[in-house]
């Protein structure tokens, strides 16, 4: 019997047989829905003869025919009826299961997400993108046919999206383009690292959406619940469908505060926070400027993560004002990162240790985060060492600055166009997707394997800009993405390790080396992330101005 559990309450299967029954009893189930019509098959069992078997395993059944690529709304809401009335837990079946999935998936439509949806029937091994529209439609079929369509639809208005869209309408002003995102407010996410030093206010960090929207594109302010990739369409929450002829998938990425027992509870209290989250980094500098004495513990997840180095940042500008305050030689900083090493390009690693030793930190690597408990101040970690027993650790802590565990969105990880790993499947160059060539993505929900980082975005933007416009003319891609990242390392207020890189690792500096050695801690980088980097990212990246920012071009493109 191939059984494969969506719930604890529910598990589908293909065909069983009456010799399956007492298993089945064995196996703890108490109910059987029957979704397969009799005589179906020429090898198959009747309902009747089911029934049977089950009544003398002890089991009920329920019988729900239908018939295939017919599930009406009404079964559908007697599956759900048959889930609340029998005794659970329960099995459906019918020729492959697919029946039964679905007609599980529409009678939860008004209780759970879509996404949750998507999520447990994929893990089942069932598709039901098919009737993402009608699950987004509280499991009704849609009557509307009142769909929108644009030249261009991009999912997603953070940095990424809006650069992508200015720089669309830069090259092609005619452009009918629709942005989609629920949020009010933008925030400029690389300075929340400022704001957890006492440098930036968290005000300056933000702007109304609607601000900045640039001229003749559509805001759509909704949430995405579904992708149908064949049909060149998306499906907002309330099953309103937007259709395109070109998409760009640029939604950000997903921080998973409840893969961390209690910390959701404890986040802004009791000494947790993170520069993560906009309302918490103005608690991180209250934290630091508070702090006397005893254990700050600064913690990374494993990867990906967007800006890889704004955990340590936080160390670092902490450790600064401690020393300033000549009270750092009774605080004893812990940084817990879940890898291996101390950052992942080694030519920066230097410059790093050396602050590490100048705040007398203690690094411990494999540690993970798993369990915060905030009242008693105690944070457990996993600990996975190479050729060592995996053991929990728990230790005491007076501050702790969290940076949480990241994944793609559920929309994305659930959708046909993520890989294994959930997240959007591009070609590392030019940014399209690999199975549908009228999609491209770009930032931190990307499978490409660069930095996450706003300046990564910044050079990705124009790359897809020229390559959707390419397309239009019937041209191969004719931009490149050489997966440059930067990350701006705050070793302490006034100085910064300015790391710039590319695939592989490989350096990729904006400055001559007289000007910014970025190995080095210099007062030039500093005053680049401090002055002008916000400006550029208000006035330039989000304008379509690409300065310092222009694709680099495939030589080979042909018209």
């Amino acid at each position: 019997m191939d059984i494969r559990k969506i719930t604890d309450a529910l598990s589908v299967s293909p065909q069983i047989m009456p010799a399956d029954l007492p298993a089945l009893k064995t196996a703890g189930f108490r109910s059987i829905i029957i979704n397969r019509p009799d005589a179906e098959g020429a090898d198959q069992p009747g309902h009747e003869e089911i029934a049977a078997a089950a009544a003398k395993a002890g089991i009920e059944t329920r019988y729900l025919p239908v018939t295939p690529g017919i599930v009406t709304d009404e079964t559908a809401i007697a599956f759900g009826a048959a889930l609340s009335d029998l005794p659970g837990p329960v099995l459906a079946y019918c020729r492959t299961g697919t029946r039964s999935a679905t007609l599980w998936s529409l009678a939860e439509a008004q209780s759970r997400p879509l996404p949750d949806i998507l999520s447990a029937t994929k893990a089942a091994g069932y598709d039901m993108s098919g009737v993402a529209r009608r699950i987004a439609n509280g499991g009704k079929t849609p009557t509307d046919t009142g769909d929108a369509k644009y030249d261009v639809v991009i999912v997603g208005a953070g940095a990424g999206g809006i650069a992508v869209a200015a720089s669309l309408r830069a090259r092609k002003p005619g452009l009918e383009i629709a942005l989609i995102d629920p949020a009010d407010i933008h925030y400029y996410q690389p300075g929340w690292t400022m704001v957890g030093g006492g440098i930036f206010d968290a005000q300056s960090t933000a702007r109304t959406m609607g601000s900045l929207i640039p001229d003749g594109v559509h805001w759509i302010k909704a949430a995405v619940a579904a992708f149908e990739p064949k049909d060149n369409a998306i499906v907002l929450d309330g099953c309103r469908v937007v259709t395109y002829d070109r998409l760009v998938v640029c939604p950000g990425l997903k921080l998973d505060w409840d893969k961390v027992a209690g910390l959701k509870e404890t986040l802004g209290r009791n000494g947790v926070t993170s520069n993560y989250r906009y309302d918490l980094a103005p608690y991180t500098w209250e934290l630091v400027q508070n702090m006397r004495k005893g254990r700050a513990i600064f913690t990374q997840p494993p990867m990906p993560i967007k800006c890889a180095g704004a955990p340590q940042k936080a160390m670092y500008l902490s450790g600064d004002a401690w020393f300033r305050k000549g009270v750092l030689k009774d605080i004893d900083i812990q940084f817990n990162n879940a890898g291996g090493v101390l950052f992942g390009v080694k030519d920066y690693v230097p410059a790093l240790e050396s602050y590490v030793q100048k705040y007398d930190a203690t690094l411990n690597f494999f540690h993970n985060l798993i369990a915060v408990d905030g009242p008693a101040k105690t944070a457990v970690f996993e600990v996975k060492a190479p050729d060592t027993e995996v053991r929990q650790v728990e230790m005491a802590f007076d501050m702790m600055h969290v940076c949480p565990p990241q994944s793609a969105p559920d929309f994305i990880r659930v959708s046909l166009l993520a890989d294994a790993a959930g997240w959007v499947d591009v070609d590392q160059a030019t940014l399209r997707h690999k199975t549908y060539d009228n999609i491209w993505s770009l930032g931190d929900v990307m499978n490409a394997p660069n930095a996450k980082t706003a300046a990564a975005a910044r050079k990705q933007a124009p790359v897809v800009a020229d390559n959707i416009v390419a397309d239009m003319r019937g041209r191969t891609a004719v931009a490149q993405y050489d997966g440059y990242g930067s990350c701006p390392l705050t070793v302490e207020r006034g100085k910064i390790v300015l790391a710039e890189f590319g695939y592989g690792g490989v350096l990729r500096p904006s400055f001559p080396r007289w000007m910014i050695d970025g190995t080095k801690p210099s007062r030039a980088a500093w005053l680049l992330k401090e002055r002008i980097l916000p400006p550029i990212y208000w006035r330039a990246m989000l304008k379509g101005r690409e300065w310092m920012a222009k694709p680099e071009k495939i030589t080979a493109a042909s018209d």
